[in-house]
């Protein structure tokens, strides 16, 4: 089985949650992959989602951007809009729908909140959870031992630098573990846009032309990689047309 996701959270957790299962992730736009790149916070060694702080005041946490670096939103707007479209994370926007898919349950049936949404303060017991659980790039570190050898070959990633949601933060991030591992090494690929938007697949952005040519950029890699790592005997011929 193959996964090749514009939602790449979905692609690599696949992979690295079901590794006998999965024998590739191509992975563009990519969520979160690193919590210590959560849009612009860290939720291990920050206290704050929203702002950084210092002893002399504190500067806003940006959110989204422009390819040309231009701030649109901060993570305070975000996520105070996400709130009046419902509370207790029922927006059904991005960072409600992290918090869904990653939070244990709370006393009030509700995901437990990972930072207080109206003030941004981190509850680092809630990180604690993430980190165990979601948190992929934590996850290969923790267990390259025993995953590596199940990985390695696998992962192929694409994200452009300047992501609209900052969310080459975490692949930087990623890759920074991935390139020193050994027994085995990750071979796989990282390739990052300069200046390129969310959803960058190696061609400019999924929302001109080139994001229409994804199937014919990267299938014939996929099925190269599917004869090279086929069990002997396999069938690699009557099912090409």
């Amino acid at each position: 089985m193959y996964g090749a996701s514009t939602g790449g959270w979905e692609a690599l957790g696949s992979q690295v949650f079901y590794p006998d299962y999965y024998n590739g992730a191509w992975v563009f736009c990519p969520d979160v992959v690193d919590f210590r790149a959560y849009g612009t916070a860290d939720l291990y060694s920050d206290n704050n989602a929203y702002f950084v702080e210092g002893f002399f005041g504190r500067v806003p946490r940006p959110e989204m951007r422009q390819s040309d670096g231009l701030v649109l939103a901060t993570m305070e707007q975000a996520n105070h809009f996400e709130l009046v479209l419902g509370t207790h994370g029922r927006s059904g926007e991005q960072f409600d729908i992290w918090q869904a898919t990653f939070s244990p349950i709370g006393a009030d049936g509700y995901p437990k909140p990972i930072f207080d949404k109206r003030t941004g303060e981190i509850d680092h017991e809630v990180a604690k959870y993430w980190k165990e659980h979601y948190d992929l790039s934590a996850i290969m570190q923790r267990d390259w031992k025993t995953l590596g050898p199940k990985l390695a070959g696998k992962m192929h990633f694409y994200v452009g630098e300047a992501d609209t949601w900052y969310l080459d933060r975490a692949v930087h991030l990623l890759k920074d573990f991935l390139d020193t591992t050994q027994h085995p090494y990750y071979h796989g690929s990282f390739e990052f846009g300069m200046r390129k938007p969310h959803c960058y697949s190696g061609a400019s952005d999924s929302n001109g032309p080139a994001g229409y040519t994804i199937p014919q950029r990267f299938l014939p890699e996929m099925v190269k990689h599917m004869e090279d790592t086929a069990p002997k005997g396999a069938d690699l011929s009557t099912w090409k047309y």
